[in-house]
Order: structure tokens, then sequence, then C-alpha cells
């Protein structure tokens, strides 16, 4: 395939100043995008507020040392499960890449879901693009200064909102909104949110599709994924050419007519006519509003649509090919692996250190005992309460806590004191046993009755 041009050198229609306005369409993609939108949407801002067993169904707590995932609490010894889930998304966009190309980006990026909505703020408040662009740089009246701040007003909310809602997924949302209503946040967390916020707002409202063209590094390897039967947002020039407005149409005109409704509702700017280009996120907003053109004028559908290079040169192309198998393959082989981690996760964790003051000690001719420190961190929060036990190469006596309350206790050091009388070693072994509810394991360690 050909280099994928990425600096576009004309100006988009409905821009003034550098500023473009995107005109709004609709469509079966763009209902296709809101349908995938919208509950992604309703999942970001939903999920934070579940509960199960009165535990959040979804947080990563930094302060707990633990990632609760669908329930699931999760120690930082199984982190690699999120590798995982890293691999196995990663999988999934390149097979989507290789397949549709951009999809993600048109349909499911975050970067494109807050710029729709952002968008749709800004036709709500202030007008369609075409009633905007003509205004724009006109003398500001007070009915346009309302709008224009309301505009801005509830791009901050939204902005807020998302903030609070990601942050949601770090600290509990119900104690994390309950602080913000009584203005008891942590500069920390304070400025976390505003940083948050304000992100949001210049990407979404400001920068829009600048991120996608600059910021995105997948507009920049997306080029080495594609193929000559991949299948992006096309325009169909063997058809479509030459161009001639329908005053203007000859027998010899394509089905083009030059009406530029393509560009106006383009998120990104570009015109799909000059070639597959790095901007473009495939969102399908040309597909629909040349249907609706080609409709218009009784003409067939699809002058734009989803098609490969080979399908536009009337040449096979075979959806499933190698390299699709080959991502495949990766997909279900990373998916496979983080489901089965996922039955084997850590529940309970233990750690046990030896007193460095004194390797033992000698209480009369034969009786000796060695000093402990015990931590038991639990990750499941049905287990509260873990007993305490020993035994190995001989007779051991426990003196420390039999039971330990994860409660109050829970991945707190503990000193232990372990004695025997019955010692015919200088080194011996010696096992503890930890017993929850659900969970039991046991950990080694050594018993000195003299200096090594």
């Amino acid at each position: 395939m050909e280099k994928i041009p990425v600096v576009q050198d004309y100006a988009p229609p409905f821009a003034r100043d550098g500023k473009f306005h995107v005109r709004l369409t609709k469509g079966r993609f763009q209902n296709l995008r809101r349908l995938t939108s919208w509950p992604l949407l309703a999942l970001f801002f939903g999920l934070v507020w579940v509960q199960v067993g009165g535990q959040p169904w979804l947080m990563f707590s930094f302060g707990e040392h633990k990632l609760i995932l669908f329930g699931t609490a999760l120690s930082w010894y199984d982190l690699p499960l999120l590798t995982g889930i890293l691999i196995a998304s990663a999988s999934l966009l390149f097979c989507l890449a290789v397949a549709w190309g951009r999809v993600w980006c048109g349909f499911a990026c975050p970067q494109s879901i807050w710029t729709w909505l952002f968008i749709r703020i800004e036709d709500m408040t202030e007008g369609r693009a075409n009633v905007r662009v003509r205004l724009e740089g006109n003398w500001m009246s007070t009915e346009r200064l309302l709008r224009r701040v309301t505009k801005h007003l509830l791009w901050i909310l939204l902005a807020i909102l998302t903030a609070l809602t990601f942050t949601g997924y770090f600290i509990p949302i119900r104690e994390l909104i309950s602080e913000a209503l009584q203005f008891e946040l942590s500069p920390a967390v304070a400025g976390w949110l505003a940083i948050m916020a304000g992100l949001t707002y210049v990407n979404a409202g400001l920068v829009r599709e600048k991120i996608c063209l600059h910021a995105c590094p997948y507009s920049r390897f997306q080029g080495v994924m594609f193929d000559s039967d991949t299948r992006t947002v096309s325009y169909d020039a063997g058809r479509g050419e030459p161009r001639a407005h329908k005053r203007d149409a000859g027998t010899d005109s394509g089905d083009c007519v030059d009406c530029r409704i393509c560009v106006q509702v383009c998120p990104t700017g570009i015109d799909i006519r000059d070639g597959l280009q790095a901007a473009c996120i495939d969102c399908g907003a040309c597909i629909d509003a040349c249907d609706s053109v080609m409709v218009k004028l009784n003409r067939p559908t699809g002058l734009i649509r989803f098609a490969s290079e080979a399908q536009l040169e009337q040449r096979p192309s075979p959806l499933m090919r190698p390299r699709l198998a080959g991502y495949g393959a990766v997909l279900t082989i990373a998916c496979s692996a983080v489901l089965y981690g996922f039955t084997s996760t850590t529940d309970l964790l233990v750690a046990i250190r030896r007193d460095r003051d004194a390797l033992f000690t000698r209480l009369g001719e034969h009786h000796i005992c060695n000093n402990y420190g015990i931590k038991v961190e639990s990750f499941d929060p049905a287990e509260s309460l873990v007993r305490v036990s020993v035994n190995g190469d001989a007779t051991f006596e426990l003196y420390g806590p039999a039971e330990i309350d994860l409660l109050e206790n829970n991945a707190a050091w503990l000193p232990y004191r372990v004695c025997s009388q019955d010692i015919r070693s200088a080194m011996s072994t010696l096992t503890f046993h930890f017993q929850g509810h659900q969970v039991r394991t046991s950990q080694e360690t050594t018993f000195l009755a003299k200096s090594i």
C-alpha cells in the first residue's frame, strides 16, 4: 500500500481562523456508534457505584494494596493478570485494525466518545455547524454570549463528572463525593481532580481532532498493520470521478456531485476522497452523509463505504488471512491464560521474619525459644479471622495470638514466640499453618537452637 499521508493542505469547510465546526449527521453507522458508545458510557459512569458484598466491583486500591476486578480481590502478586488483560486487549485491537482499520477509534475510543459528546453540547447550545461558522468572528450579542457561556459551563460540568468518576475507581466513590461536597478533599486529590477535569475539557472541547492526528500513537503505526485487504472507510474513485455538480453533470460524470458534505461531517476535518489518511478514524460519518445524498439523487449508495483496496480494484479480498489468524491466536491464548489466572489468585498472603536482635533465647538448660514477626494479608473480604498453629521436627509451643482479626490487623506485623524443649539439632524445620474461613496456607521457616 502507498504511504498513508499525514499532512492536510486544505482548510475544512465550516472553518474559520483554524477552527472548524463538525456537522452532525444521521445514518446506520452513527446509530451503530451510539449503540457502542452509550453502553460504554453507562458502564464507565455506573460500574464505579456497583458493590458486591459491601465491596466495590471494580477498584484499584493503592491504600489497601489490592485490586478488585469484577468482584475478585487480587494482590500485587497477581499483577501479571493485568499484563495478560493488556495483551488480550492489544491483540483484540490489532485484530480489529487488520480487519476493519481504526474502527476502535471511531466507535469506542474514549477520546472520540467524549469529543462527540462535547460536539453535541456545542450543537445544542450554539446551533448547527453552518450557523456557528457564519457567526464566528462577528460581534458577540448578549444571546450568543449566554449560549457560549452555557456551552462552556456544560463542558466543565461533564469534565468534572468524568474526573470524579475516573478517580472513583481508585478511591471509593461515595467517600470521594462526600469529601468533595464537604470541601474536605486532600490537596493531592483535589489537584488530581483539577488536572483530570482540565485535560478532559481541553482534549474533548478544544483540541479534539489534533489528539487523533498528532498525539495518538495508533495513528502513526496503523499503516504497518493495514494491507490491501483491510476494510477501511474508502471513496470509490472509479465510480465517483470525475466529479461534477448536478447542474453541470455530463454523460461522463461520476456519481460524486462535489457537495463536500463528507468533509463537513468528518470529526477530524479530512476529505476522504483524497484517499486513506492518518487522521481518518473510520467513524463512518462520511458514509452516512454520502448515502443520504445518493438516496436524494436516486443513485446507488456506497460511493463511500467500508472497502479494501483490493475490493475497490475489483480483486478478490478475503477477510480471514494469516496475519488476522495470528492475532486471533494470540488473543485466544491471552484470554485463556487470564481466565486460568483468575482461578489461582492469591487470597491469603503470609510473611514471616525472624527477630534480628537474637537468633534464639535460652530459658533454662533445655528450654529454647525463637522470636518471629508474622504478617497476614487477606484479599478476600469474606476472610475476617485466621487461626495460627505450628508443628515441625520437634514439639513446639506457640506464644502469641492464636487467632488474627483481619479487620483490625490486616497486613500488620504481630510478634510471636515459639519454644521447645525437644531439640536434637542446631537447626529444625518449623511450619506455621494459617486457617481461614475458606482458605488455608502454610509456610516453613527454621528454628535455631544454637549459633551457627
